[in-house]
């Protein structure tokens, strides 16, 4: 008896559900990587364009300049720009809101990732606990087979093993490094809304 990959793939339900899960993690950072990609922005020319605008031509064209990003930076500070006619207070807590909504869009679908890096290791060992125990009971059966069918059994129970790692690696590789690029956009957001409220000279 040979180790069958293939084989351990049709018949298993275990590497069905891992199979699924790979599609969807894959799915979930490839839509994420475009995400931020079509969002990024660089905070410091940005605000000099902001800045620039404001001074030379007023808050109409500052607001423009925001409308022609798609950056969750550019939302928050077109929010506050919008309601510079008003007080300190306004202004400020226009872009704070504005911010836990860019915030919320920023992190969609990155608790699947953390979910499937979590469980995919599990769902594996599940698969490799289950096709140990055929193994076992096919030796109690059959009272005849060596050692050599009983490591050919083990060795492809842990197929599914090395599938829930495989699954799980690049699952929780990509939602650190996703969190980590909320946080940095949080924190430019944070940094350039406090000197557009000194620009407007609240």
């Amino acid at each position: 008896m040979e180790l069958n990959i293939v084989d351990t793939l049709r018949s298993s339900f275990t590497m069905i559900i891992l199979m699924a899960c790979s599609v969807v993690a894959l799915t979930f950072i490839f839509e994420r990587w475009l995400f931020y990609k079509h969002t990024s922005i660089d905070a410091d020319r940005f605000y000099m364009k902001i800045k620039e605008a404001f001074r030379n031509e007023g808050i109409e064209k500052a607001i423009s300049v925001c409308n022609s990003s798609l950056s969750p930076l550019a939302a928050v500070v077109k929010s506050g720009l919008e309601e510079s006619d008003k007080n300190t207070q306004v202004a400020a807590e226009m872009m704070d809101a504005m911010a836990i909504e860019q915030r919320t869009k920023l992190e969609r679908n990155l608790s699947i990732l953390g979910t499937l890096g979590n469980v995919a290791p599990l769902i594996g060992l599940f698969g490799t606990v289950v096709g140990i125990i055929r193994a076992f009971h096919s030796l109690s059966v059959s009272g005849s087979a060596g050692p050599s069918v009983i490591s050919a059994g083990i060795a492809e129970a842990l197929v599914t093993t090395a599938a829930g790692l495989v699954v799980a690696v690049p699952a929780v590789v990509f939602y650190n490094y996703y969190l980590r690029r909320v946080e940095t956009v949080m924190n430019e957001i944070e940094s350039v809304s406090k000197k557009v409220l000194v620009l407007l000279g609240f």
